[in-house]
């Protein structure tokens, strides 16, 4: 909702200064559809195609370095937004070393200033800082349990960002717990590891996925081997699952007391963008119909000239992980790269390409992969003759193969040029005196701003021509966000000038667009309870707190004992560098609780990586321990 719930003119030449309720939603529960933005450019996209908000980095501290922006972006990014009272969330959580809390603390205020709606953090640093700002808890701080949602509510954070490998169960425990806002990813890539929790890349190299530079070494291959060194699986993508689809499950999550669904992707491309946005509205405003109780959190309606379908653009393969429980079936091992919609399989192989076993819709230009005996292939189509397909490239297309289409030309060509728009409803009232005429705009949410002439105003010799014209001019909302539905005339019909007609027209519009950008939507900054307690008295480094502000934010809430975080030891050697709630056992068929034939200590290994496999089966969690080359177990 607006803030103080109350829309606002904003107070301008030529028109009328007011400020009055227009409406409440005190019973209603506000939904937002979140989504990522690289830059810009995005951001604006995101917005036209139908977010309710949107979530980017700023120059630095953001889980996605790649996707850094200019401080200025970020308040232009943020104005668009307001528009049409949708939000701009800055991305500030990566973990902040010692000699980083002053840059860090400028960067929080720098976005602060810049007119962002929130920060998204990972570090209790910035909770520290008495930042003027609504805080919401990243993913990052490995969301999971009821207990530590409830602390981080007390502690003024007015939204918790969940793990990804909850179940709905888990969701519902956390809801239960709590009145914070709750955000769900409901879309995109998956980290397999629970979120700051993994130190993976960080075992490989200096690189670390808790300051913005994962490597992504779960998406490598890797052996699996038993403790004498024999090989039981080699050279497979072990632990890389699919990518999340939670499309049919949003009025469940709904119903559970999700506030803010959220598309994973800050790196992806625009196509990526628009369709996935494009298609959660439509998902999200289905479900929103079906509930007196919720209501979408921003304005407007987006058009566009493509169907979205999310198979469509960049995919590993859809997965609901472990919304339903813990499940086998989530993994990639063949590829982690992207591979799109099944279109069929493989019937001949020729000397320049293959025919395949059905009537497909393939084109020119399309991008194809080939999966066979495990043996994953990609290649260009060059040509299309009814079945028979001509391809740049012959390795890894066999007989039997199953057939995906990763690019589709045409499908990405008519994204890129699809003209969006998002467009807000409003109504015109012209009132028309003897010495004066006004034109006043009133969009959907009661936001006003209008236009005046004080003149002479003549007769109208045909009063219902005159209407007409006043009518039309009215209407002509042009490139504008608006959509014009009815315009009311009140006053004795007399003569106006189509040239007066016209600038009243642009001067009111340009006026409501200016209202609606001062339009602040609302933000809750709340304070830190001082004897709210954390869960355990015990941090370990696997909480990765590297700093002193952080160490003293837990000690203010009753830790005794705070261990030097990880990210800032020298190596991650005999460590715990990966727990999640995937399985590798549960994958391949030989769960522990199910009698597997498999015995023995298992290991993962990649080069001179060596990775000792834990299985927690009390709760159902992997760990991988951090076994190198210089310390063989």
């Amino acid at each position: 909702g607006r803030r103080g719930l109350a829309a606002r003119s904003s107070i301008i030449r030529g028109g009328s200064v007011s400020k009055h309720k227009t409406f409440t939603f005190a019973s209603m529960r506000t939904i937002e559809l979140l989504a990522p933005a690289r830059d810009l450019h995005s951001a604006v996209a995101a917005v036209d195609c139908g977010a309710d908000a949107v979530y980017m980095g700023g120059s630095g501290f953001s889980a996605r370095q790649a996707a850094a922006n200019t401080t200025d972006d970020i308040r232009r990014a943020a104005e668009y937004a307001h528009r049409y009272g949708a939000r701009l969330y800055a991305t500030l959580n990566t973990v902040v070393f010692e000699s980083e809390l002053e840059q860090a603390e400028h960067l929080a205020r720098e976005l602060i200033a810049a007119d962002v709606d929130a920060l998204i953090i990972q570090d209790m640093a910035y909770r520290e800082m008495s930042l003027p700002v609504e805080l919401h808890a990243s993913t990052q701080m490995c969301n999971m349990e009821p207990g530590e949602a409830a602390f981080l509510e007390r502690c003024g954070f007015s939204r918790v960002v969940l793990e990804r490998a909850l179940s709905i169960d888990e969701i519902r425990r956390i809801r239960a717990a709590t009145s914070v806002e709750l955000e769900c990813f409901i879309h995109g890539a998956i980290c397999v590891g629970h979120s700051g929790r993994c130190f993976l890349s960080r075992s490989m190299s200096e690189r670390s996925g808790n300051r913005g530079q994962c490597s992504q070494p779960c998406r490598l291959s890797y052996d699996l081997c038993d403790e004498s060194g024999r090989e039981i699986i080699r050279g497979r993508h072990l632990l890389s699952v699919r990518d999340m689809d939670l499309s049919g499950r949003i009025g469940e999550m709904l119903d559970a007391g999700i506030a803010s669904f959220k598309i994973e992707g800050r790196l992806k491309d625009e196509v990526y963008l628009r369709n996935t946005v494009a298609y959660y509205r439509r998902a999200i405003d289905d479900a929103l119909a079906r509930r007196s109780d919720c209501r979408r959190s921003s304005a407007g309606v987006s058009t566009y000239d493509f169907t979205p379908d999310p198979a469509k653009s960049f995919t590993r393969g859809a997965s609901e992980y472990m919304f339903s429980g813990k499940r086998a079936d989530v993994a990639s091992f063949s590829t982690p790269k992207a591979v799109g919609e099944r279109l069929g399989r493989v019937a001949k192989v020729h000397k320049d390409g293959f025919t395949i076993d059905r009537s497909v819709d393939i084109a020119t230009g399309d991008g194809l992969c080939f999966l066979s005996d495990d043996v994953f292939a990609g290649a260009g189509v060059n040509g299309v003759d009814g079945r028979r397909i001509t391809t740049n490239r012959r390795e890894g297309i066999a007989v039997g193969a199953e057939v995906y289409r990763n690019y589709d030309r045409r499908f990405a060509m008519s994204v890129e040029r699809s003209r969006v728009r998002r467009i807000i409803d409003a109504r015109c009232r012209i009132d028309i005196l003897e010495d004066s005429v006004a034109m006043t705009y009133t969009d959907t949410e009661g936001v006003t701003a209008s236009a005046r002439r004080s003149m002479r105003l003549d007769a109208a010799n045909d009063p219902a021509k005159a209407e007409n014209v006043m009518r039309e001019q009215a209407a002509r909302s042009g490139a504008t966000m608006f959509r014009i539905t009815g315009t009311e005339i009140c006053g004795e019909m007399r003569f106006v000038p189509i040239s007066v007609a016209g600038e009243l027209r642009r001067e009111a519009l340009e006026r409501l667009t200016e209202a609606r950008t001062a339009l602040m939507p609302e933000r809750r900054i709340l304070p830190d309870d001082p004897t709210a307690r954390y869960p355990r008295t015990r941090i370990t480094k696997y909480e990765n707190v590297v700093n002193s502000l952080a160490e003293r934010f837990y000690r203010r809430h009753g830790v005794d004992e705070i261990e030097r975080g990880l990210d800032i030891e020298p190596s991650t050697e005999g460590c715990c560098v990966m727990r999640s709630s995937y399985c590798l056992r549960r994958e391949i068929g030989e769960c522990l609780r199910k009698g597997s034939q498999l015995g023995g200590r298992l290991y993962l290994v990649h080069g001179r990586h060596r990775y000792r496999l834990g299985f927690d089966c009390d709760r159902c969690e992997m760990t991988l321990t951090d076994c190198s080359d210089k310390r063989r177990q």
